[in-house]
């Protein structure tokens, strides 16, 4: 095997390997504001709301993204009880 293409094969590597580290640091820190009763949150359009799964009855961290009246995106934490309770008696 030629050297060039083993620097060249192993330099691909490496850089695809550091994108997926970097996409997983930025993928795990989230910017949600937590909420709190009162807090005025003027949403227009909400994009997504998410919770973690359980098949436990329980109250969960969920997150709500949307876009504000000014068209500025933003993200809120907010406690809720999980999907999980709507599916017992």
């Amino acid at each position: 095997m030629n050297i060039r293409t083993l620097l060249l094969t192993t330099t691909l590597a490496c850089t695809a390997f550091t994108g997926l580290a970097q996409a997983n640091d930025t993928a795990g820190t989230s910017k949600a504001v937590p909420y709190q009763y009162g807090m005025p949150l003027h949403v227009a359009k909400v994009v997504s709301l998410t919770e973690p799964q359980t098949l436990d009855c329980k109250v969960v961290t969920a997150d709500m993204k949307y876009i504000d009246n000014t068209g500025k995106p933003e993200e809120i934490s907010y406690r809720k009880l999980s999907d999980a309770c709507s599916y017992q008696n």
